[in-house]
C-alpha cells in the first residue's frame, strides 16, 4: 500500500527530476527523449549504454548527467591496453606497514563514465560484471561495497567501426537500456553552434541535485505499484523473444526485472503511483533489443533486433482495462481505465 509519505516523495521526485532534466537539456539540444530515458534508468537503479557513431554527443550526455548531480564521478577511457586492475583497483605492498594496501580503481564512484567501452579487450570489459550486478568489487578475497547511488553510463561505437570489440552477452545483459543519440535536427545543430561555438557549456554546469536526493527518489520509485496483469504482460513480451524464429538468443529473466523497474520509474516520472502497459511498451525496445541476437538468416534479411521487438509488441495482447473499483493502482480506490494505445518508440 502506498503511504502518504511515499506520495510526497513522488511529488518531490517530479521537481528534482525537472531540475536535472533542464540542466542536461541545456547541454544536449533537441534530444528530450534521450534525456528522459537516461533519467528513467538512473531512478530505476540501472546502467545506461549509449551507442552511436562518433561526434554525436554520447560522452557529452554522460558528462552532463553526471555533473548535474552533486556526487562522485570518475571517467574511464577504454583502450586496448587498459587492464582490469585499472578499473577495479589493486593491492599494493606497503613497506612501512609490511602489509598489502588496497588502492581503489576508477569504479569506486557514484557515477562512472565508461568512454568507448568496446575499444577495450573482453577481459577488461568483464571487470565490470560484478560491480554492475552486485554493486561490489572482490579483490584478493576481500569484498568492497560500492557507493550509492551507483550508475555506469557507457558509450560505444557501432561494432562495424575499426578497432572495436563486441561486448560479451553477459556484459550487455547488465545494461538496463541502450539508446542511440542520433544526428540532431537542423535547428538543433544551429543552436548547438551558438552554444558550443565559444566555450563548452559543461564548464558552467552546476549540480542541481544532491546524491542523497537521488537515493530518496530511488526509494520512492520502488513504491510504485505494478499490477499482476502488467507484470504478466512484461513476462509475455520477454518470453516471446525466446521463441521468435528470427532470434537465436532471447532476453533473460534479468531483462524482465529491468523492464519492470524501468516501467516503475517511467510511471513515477509521469507523476503516477502505478505502472501502465504504456510504460512497458514505451521502454521495451530500449530495454530488450540490445540483449537479443538475430539468427544468421535474419541478419542476411537485414532484420534488426529492434524490428523484432516492435513486431512482438504488435502481436502480444495488451491487458484489458481494469474495472472502476479494482484497486489496480494499489491505492484501494481504483484507477481510471487506461486506453490501449499503440506502442510508442523512444
Amino acid at each position: 500500500m502506498t503511504t502518504y509519505d511515499d506520495r510526497a516523495s513522488l511529488t518531490d521526485l517530479t521537481a528534482t527530476v525537472e531540475r536535472v532534466r533542464g540542466s542536461v537539456e541545456g547541454v544536449i539540444e533537441g534530444k528530450p527523449e534521450v534525456v528522459h530515458l537516461a533519467l528513467t534508468v538512473l531512478l530505476a537503479e540501472g546502467h545506461l549504454l549509449i551507442e552511436d557513431v562518433p561526434g554525436v554527443g554520447k560522452t557529452m550526455l554522460a558528462k552532463a548527467l553526471a555533473r548535474s548531480i552533486d556526487c562522485s564521478v570518475r571517467r574511464i577511457q577504454f583502450t586496448p591496453d587498459l587492464l582490469p586492475s585499472d578499473i577495479t583497483g589493486v593491492s599494493i605492498w606497503d613497506q612501512q606497514r609490511r602489509d598489502f594496501e588496497f588502492k581503489p580503481g576508477a569504479i569506486f564512484a557514484q557515477i562512472v563514465i565508461g568512454d568507448e567501452i568496446n575499444r577495450a579487450s573482453p577481459k577488461t570489459q568483464s571487470a565490470l560484471l560484478e560491480s554492475m550486478e552486485e554493486r561490489q568489487v572482490t579483490i584478493d578475497g576481500q569484498t568492497y561495497e560500492l557507493p550509492s547511488p551507483f550508475m555506469v553510463v557507457a558509450t560505444q561505437n557501432p561494432v562495424e567501426m575499426e578497432g572495436t570489440y563486441p561486448l560479451p552477452e553477459a556484459q550487455r545483459d547488465r545494461f538496463m537500456a541502450r539508446v542511440s543519440v542520433g544526428y540532431p535536427s537542423v535547428e538543433a545543430e544551429l543552436q548547438m553552434l551558438d552554444i558550443h561555438g565559444g566555450v563548452s557549456p559543461l564548464e558552467d554546469l552546476q549540480p542541481v541535485a544532491h546524491a542523497h536526493e537521488i537515493v530518496k527518489l530511488v526509494e520512492a520509485v520502488r513504491t510504485v505499484h505494478v499490477s499482476e496483469p502488467v507484470r504478466r504482460y512484461a513476462v509475455e513480451l520477454v518470453a516471446a523473444t525466446r521463441t521468435h524464429p528470427d532470434l537465436r538468443l532471447g532476453a533473460s529473466p534479468r531483462a524482465t526485472l529491468h523492464l519492470l523497474r524501468a516501467a516503475k520509474a517511467s510511471a513515477a516520472l509521469a507523476g503516477r503511483e502505478y505502472a501502465l502497459p504504456d510504460d512497458v511498451q514505451a521502454l521495451a525496445v530500449a530495454v530488450l533489443a540490445h540483449r537479443l541476437l538475430p539468427t544468421a538468416q535474419a541478419q542476411l534479411n537485414r532484420r534488426t533486433a529492434e524490428q523484432v521487438v516492435r513486431e512482438i509488441l504488435q502481436h502480444t495482447p495488451v491487458p484489458a482495462a481494469p474495472g472502476p473499483h479494482s484497486g489496480f493502482g494499489g491505492l484501494g480506490q481504483g484507477v481510471p481505465a487506461y486506453p490501449q494505445q499503440p506502442p510508442r518508440s523512444l
